[in-house]
């Protein structure tokens, strides 16, 4: 059973070629992951974005937005963008700091 998930995982994230002798490069799979990372939190802040401004400013949907709509969105989509950068900025100093202190 152990042979099975070994040549699974190697064929997952090996070198691609198989000249590499199975061998794993840490670095580029922290990369990739760094990546993925990044493009699903990317997804989560659209998704989030989009549910709360479109709850917050359509009250019924139809074919097409009026005036009013369009700059509630605009004006909460700018909000929701600025709060987000905001925590990030905090979260990410925090996390310097407590680098910093280990």
């Amino acid at each position: 059973m152990e042979s099975g998930f070994g040549s699974d995982f190697g064929s997952d994230f090996g070198s691609g070629g198989g000249g590499g002798g199975g061998k794993l490069d840490p670095g580029l799979i922290m990369e990739q992951v760094k990546v993925q990372i990044a493009v699903a939190n990317a997804q989560e802040l659209l998704q989030r974005m989009t549910d709360k401004c479109f709850r917050k400013c359509i009250g019924k949907p139809g074919g097409a937005l009026d005036n009013s709509e369009q700059k509630c969105i605009a004006m909460c989509m700018d909000r929701y963008m600025d709060a987000w950068n905001t925590v990030s900025r905090a979260y990410n100093s925090r996390l310097q700091r407590e680098r910093a202190n280990m």
